[in-house]
């Protein structure tokens, strides 16, 4: 026996020479392709310039869903529409605000998703605003009885500076700087107190002004940055919900407000489609040797639809299926299964992921690690351990391995508390899975680009995308191939200051299986 135990040192010497040559092979192709035979920018093109936003139940989410299913296909990839539900079916058309007096001028504006269209002519009528002072909900009824009929109403507060608050620092005077802080504060009380006096909030009070005979909404929801607005859903089933520029929305108020009678043409082409099913697409690298064992790049495919959805979340997106691109090629035959979870209706409420983690126990069971990304087009720069105890010995042996020129630009924070919602990690960290978010620098994706008119395919910063394609490559190639599974112990909470009770782990919920259908 003893004179065996030489050649079982050699051997083992060998194999892991052999797999240190290899994984440095297999990095090293990974960094190559990444930034030197990168699809990333025809990617973005195809889905953003082409297709479009992907707002769910929309014709355009469809279309990005077989546009993806067939990109899989191409590198020798196996993937699939899995339908999860069923959504109200609605397709944007053209939207054209005028004003017609006092004086001619075409508006910046767009229609709200699922908004009711307008007659083909389009509807021509006056806007008013909401009363100055509102003293209750009696006086405010009567005023909709009297004031509403046959009018468009201006339901926002209009915004005193269409300069974002880094412009005022850099320019004004310090005095001038907390004045208009001020006033902006105050104002907003006011307002705020105003509405609430009037018996609705900011998400009913459309709806009580359709019913009084309005015959548009008129809103403005600046995201305080130059020429940016935040683009939702409507709330009115009837009469068209239009959003305006800051700019424009405040001179029709100020015509308005100074008795001027502003007399607006609203335009509202859109479709209702019925009842559509809903899909996530899962593409699949078939594992070698433990096949049952799962890695799971994930990104949220739908978006919002005042831009083009660029950066939430066709960065995402296009990240994790140019990973997948690569891995086949350099790494044709993982030890464990990678998937690919591109997720539909995350911005309603994670309902794609919720519905996989519910409708595939045995996979959920038995994930390796979830890398998931949804935030923006910077590089990666944090990454929490989401609550698992031991997330600092996984993740951190597998960045010791990622080249330096990515991994020094990333903070780790262990074991960090886990996510109850915000983006499709959270679905699997819900049910104790090791789901990550790559999360990444700013870029102003809050103010400028997150669900706003200007989250368009000129936002993407491709130098930090490619990055970030490297980066989670490089890290589910480590992930298949370690030898360990990962462990899920969970850290014990904390206590709340808030409530003083001790915090819970996120609990796991179903996604919405027949959104917008009420």
């Amino acid at each position: 026996m003893k004179k065996n135990i030489p050649l079982l040192l050699i051997f083992l010497v060998f194999s892991f020479s052999f797999f240190a040559q290899d994984k440095e092979a297999i990095i090293e192709n990974i960094m190559k392709e990444t930034y030197e035979n990168s699809q990333l920018e025809q990617l973005a093109h195809e889905l953003l310039d082409e297709i479009g936003p992907r707002l769910v139940g929309s014709p355009q989410m469809k279309k990005a869903n077989d546009w993806a299913v067939a990109k899989f296909t191409e590198w020798g990839i196996s993937a699939s529409n899995q339908q999860y539900g069923e959504w109200r079916g609605w397709e944007r058309g053209v939207s054209h605000i005028d004003l017609l007096e006092p004086r001619v001028k075409s508006l910046e504006g767009m229609q709200l998703a699922w908004s009711p269209a307008t007659p083909k002519n389009g509807t021509t009528a006056e806007a008013i605003v909401l009363p100055k002072i509102i003293a209750d909900s009696i006086s405010f009824s009567t005023w909709m009885t009297t004031y509403v009929k046959g009018k468009f109403v201006l339901v926002s507060m209009p915004q005193e500076t269409g300069r974002p608050d880094y412009n005022w620092e850099e320019f004004a005077t310090p005095e001038s700087f907390e004045k208009m802080k001020e006033a902006r504060t105050a104002q907003s009380v006011t307002w705020n107190n105003n509405i609430r006096n009037s018996g609705y909030t900011s998400r009913t009070i459309d709806a009580a002004l359709e019913k009084a005979g309005a015959l548009g909404i008129i809103q403005s929801y600046w995201s305080k940055g130059f020429g940016v607005n935040k683009i939702f859903g409507a709330r009115t089933k009837k009469i068209p919900t239009v959003d305006l520029s800051l700019e424009d929305y405040g001179m029709v108020y100020r015509l308005a407000q100074n008795g001027k009678k502003p007399k607006i043409r609203i335009s509202a082409e859109s479709k209702e489609l019925g009842v559509v099913p809903t899909f996530n697409t899962i593409a699949r690298i078939e594992g070698s040797q433990k096949p049952e064992e799962y890695i799971i790049l994930s990104a949220h495919f739908d978006s919002w639809d005042g831009g083009s959805g660029a950066t939430d979340n066709g960065t995402g997106s296009i990240t994790m299926m140019e990973i997948a691109r690569i891995l086949k090629k350099y790494y044709p035959n993982p030890k464990r299964t990678i998937l690919i979870g591109l997720w539909g209706s995350e911005e309603q409420g994670l309902n794609g992921s919720r519905s996989f983690v519910t409708d595939n126990p045995t996979v959920v069971e038995n994930i390796q690690v979830v890398f998931n990304q949804d935030n923006g087009t910077g590089r990666v720069s944090t990454i929490n351990g989401q609550g698992f105890l031991h997330a600092y010995k996984f993740i951190g042996n597998w960045l010791q391995d990622v080249p330096k020129k990515i991994s020094k630009h990333i903070e780790t924070t262990f074991p960090g508390t886990p996510s109850g919602g915000g983006s499709d990690h959270s679905s699997f960290v819900a049910m104790g899975v090791p789901a990550f978010m790559m999360s990444s620098l700013n870029w102003s994706y809050w103010n400028y680009t997150w669900h706003t008119n200007r989250d368009t395919y000129d936002k993407i910063v491709f130098d930090d995308v490619k990055n970030n394609v490297a980066l989670i490559a490089i890290m589910t190639y480590l992930a298949s191939e370690d030898s360990e599974k990962t462990e899920r112990d969970k850290i014990v909470l904390p206590i709340s200051k808030r409530s003083g009770e001790q915090e819970q782990w996120p609990k796991p919920k179903d996604g919405n299986r027949k959104g917008g259908l009420d």
